[in-house]
């Protein structure tokens, strides 16, 4: 399966289930790159939109770059109050856009999708100036008994979780993408409560989770009911998140 084509079956779920971003991100990104309400901000792999969001939110246009037409459409859809979001299909190789077009790119929870050279190239063909970049991620935590339990279910059963899983990338990868210009690293808590229901569809917003179709899905949704009932607190579980973000410039 392409990777642009990997949630497809799978918008719905992520567009409910998958953890937004702290407004904390916003800030930080006043600070390091000068964000302001007039910044052009291009969202490369935006997905259903929760990575253009917080930008909309403060102000931004935001230019949505999505090579998936499912979640391309549904991020239309889900933004559609905000006159200041583009959809554009594309990728993170081949935007589309058009050159010094935006004042910071940013990609949340997609750089590990990228063919990373490619991508530097083309961020900074449609960057401003100073070529600010963003890298967001949040990385789920695996500290408490149902953190672990979590964690271990997906190993069981997610096909190729291990290999498709953003913490494959390494703090020497994004700092070989930035080079030479310096990248600075910040952490913020989030986190998200679910009910068993919610659960379900967390797990199954993950592009490596077996779907009703596969053979082993039936056994994981039992051993995911099974986890749910062995840690809910008042019927519900929490998931802990940090949300990192990396900033730097990529120099000419």
């Amino acid at each position: 399966m392409k990777n642009t084509e990997r949630f497809s079956n799978r918008v719905e779920n992520y567009i409910r289930y998958r953890p937004h971003y702290p407004h904390a991100i916003i800030p930080a990104l006043e600070e390091q790159t000068g964000l302001t309400p007039n910044t052009v901000v291009a969202d490369i792999g935006a997905g259903t939109g929760i990575s253009s969001l917080p930008f909309l939110e403060n102000g931004n246009q935001v230019l949505g770059v999505e090579p998936n037409k499912e979640m391309r459409e549904a991020a239309e859809k889900a933004l559609q109050r905000y006159a200041n979001f583009t959809a554009v299909a594309g990728s993170a190789e081949h935007t589309m856009l058009p050159d010094a077009c935006a004042d910071l790119v940013v990609a949340g929870q997609a750089f590990h999708w990228f063919n990373q050279e490619a991508a530097r190239t083309e961020f900074r063909r449609i960057a401003r100036g100073h070529g600010w970049v963003a890298l967001i991620w949040n990385e789920r935590e695996t500290g408490t008994g149902f953190e672990k339990d979590y964690e271990q279910l997906l190993e069981r059963y997610a096909v190729d979780y291990k290999t498709t899983h953003h913490r494959n990338v390494s703090m020497k990868q994004i700092a070989a993408f930035f080079a030479p210009a310096p990248c600075r690293e910040q952490s913020f808590p989030n986190a998200q409560l679910f009910d068993l229901h919610g659960l379900k569809g967390r797990l199954l917003s993950s592009s490596y989770a077996p779907d009703a179709a596969h053979p082993a899905y039936a056994a994981m949704m039992r051993e995911l009911e099974e986890i749910f009932y062995r840690h809910q607190q008042q019927n519900m579980v929490k998931f802990h998140y940090t949300t990192k973000l990396y900033t730097g410039q990529l120099l000419p």
